[in-house]
């Protein structure tokens, strides 16, 4: 079944048709954004965590590989048909959408100060993750109404982006319920 046309979005909603009541469960709840993915499995194992947590995901395109359902399903993401998915036509209109929604962007970054773990995460929250190659513009972090950081004492570059994920989601979740 196609993606379901959302205010200027693609939007697939729980198992390819309206689940009012999980839908707006899930509308007032964290949301994870991943800009331009690079790497579909990455992707995947997102997806697959964001539908067993309740989470919705919103990707803002272009992406690195094929979105459509087919390319999807062939890469393993079996949990597609639960994941509640939003895609961007690109970060403006995302910008826009997310504004209409009064949600803050809170923007994973390596270039960040403030340590994930000593922010106040609320509900309505966006947890924002770049591009494995190359993050986000600066246009983009700037845009962010807080940039965060891993610690990373062991002096890696960066985690990968759905560990990455793991990690914040899991904290903020942890402070929210």
């Amino acid at each position: 079944m196609p993606p379901r046309k959302a205010g200027g979005t693609n939007l697939r909603l729980l198992c390819g048709r309206p689940a009012t009541r999980l839908r707006n469960q899930i509308l007032a709840t964290l949301r994870i954004a991943l800009y331009q993915p690079d790497i579909a499995g990455n992707t995947g194992t997102i997806l697959r965590m964001a539908a067993c947590l309740g989470l919705a995901v919103d990707i803002i395109e272009p992406a690195g590989f094929d979105l459509s359902d087919r390319a999807l399903r062939r890469a393993g993401m079996d949990y597609l048909e639960m994941a509640a998915l939003t895609r961007h036509l690109d970060f403006a209109s995302f910008d826009a959408w997310r504004h209409g929604e009064h949600r803050r962007l809170v923007l994973l970054s390596t270039r960040a100060a403030r340590p994930y773990t000593q922010f106040s995460f609320t509900p309505s929250d966006i947890l924002l993750f770049g591009r494995e190659s190359a993050g986000v513009p600066d246009a983009v972090h700037d845009t962010a109404d807080a940039r965060l950081l891993i610690p990373m004492p062991g002096g890696g570059r960066s985690l990968n982006v759905a560990l990455a994920a793991a990690m914040t989601v899991g904290e903020a979740i942890r402070q929210v319920g």
